[in-house]
């Protein structure tokens, strides 16, 4: 019998002897993990995937091929990072100048998606079920369940928990693809009725 419980790291990646990897996790070719990183159970780094010492990565996540994601940055569980999206972790970094003391906390909340090619510009927090589209500039704070696209990124609606856009429906928001409803009050964007 197979076992596919343990952590799953490909010969060509290279793991870092107090890097911590979780359970089921699946570490793939050329991917680095450094000393000091927290990876957390049953994710996938994809191909060249970056982590460095002191980052945190929780359960779940998808990291795709070619993503970077820096010290000072937490991912929450479930979190999705398309190819070749990247963190940053200094505001105004110079080569000529160690400044690992001004590095910016970056916190990405649970089941945020975070798209191909997105930079996320160091001391900034994205909600949970947030939803950053390819490309976009990140430079400010994401809402849970708001979609930012564009450079800088900006406000483009809602998303559900599915990941759909969420359309205005009598005095709230309904999901285009599923039956789950919302509705906006002072508290951001709230699940009711028939959400999963």
């Amino acid at each position: 019998m197979i076992r596919h419980d343990y952590p799953q790291i490909d010969a060509r990646a290279l793991v870092e002897p107090t890097a911590q990897i979780g359970w089921g996790t699946r570490v793939w070719a050329f991917a680095q993990v450094r000393d000091n990183a927290i990876v957390g159970k049953n994710c996938t780094l994809g191909h060249a995937v970056f982590v460095e010492g002191g980052a945190r990565i929780g359960d779940g996540c998808k990291l795709q091929n070619g993503v970077s994601v820096y010290r000072g940055v937490t991912l929450m569980d479930r979190v999705f990072c398309g190819p070749h999206m990247t963190f940053t972790n200094v505001r105004c970094p110079r080569a000529a100048l160690d400044k690992k003391h001004e590095i910016a906390p970056t916190l990405v909340g649970h089941d945020a998606t975070l798209g191909a090619h997105a930079t996320i510009v160091c001391g900034v927090k994205i909600g949970a079920y947030a939803f950053v589209g390819a490309g976009a500039v990140v430079t400010e704070d994401v809402p849970p369940y708001a979609r930012f696209l564009g450079v800088p990124a900006v406000p483009h609606g809602w998303v559900c928990r599915c990941g759909e856009p969420l359309a205005t429906w009598q005095q709230g928001y309904r999901c285009t693809r599923c039956p789950a409803m919302y509705v906006l009050d002072e508290g951001g964007m709230q699940p009711r009725g028939n959400t999963k």
